[in-house]
């Protein structure tokens, strides 16, 4: 289950990536059916096998900072890709949360590998 949950979160980022990518050129792709729908379905296989680790694993999120962590980096990289993707009101405004998006997922993969909310600082 492990090795599910990362390579949908490769898959995650890498779509990501080229969906930011193709957001700051103005490409048509960016609207594409499959550049639309692909990456709701790679997201919620994501979680939902981030979902069942922690159940498997019977981990309290409360008790376990560094995943409650990475609950909080989720929710700060779910809101800042819509910015980046299709909220924000200029290219300038969507390529910043691009960019604090990928940070934030770094946040959230540093928060997994040390198993610590400082992330990469720990």
């Amino acid at each position: 289950m492990k090795n599910l949950h990362m390579t949908f979160a490769l898959l995650a980022i890498s779509g990501f990536l080229l969906r930011g990518i193709w957001m700051m050129r103005s490409s048509g792709l960016l609207q594409h059916p499959i550049s639309r729908i692909a990456p709701h379905i790679i997201d919620t296989l994501f979680l939902v096998s981030g979902i069942t680790l922690v159940v498997q694993m019977n981990l309290a999120v409360m008790q376990n900072h560094w995943l409650l962590a990475k609950f909080v980096g989720l929710a700060c990289y779910i809101v800042l890709g819509a910015i980046a993707l299709r909220r924000g009101r200029t290219l300038r405004v969507r390529t910043i949360a691009f960019i604090a998006a990928l940070s934030s997922f770094a946040y959230i993969v540093g928060a997994a590998i040390n198993k610590s909310p400082l992330s990469w600082l720990a």
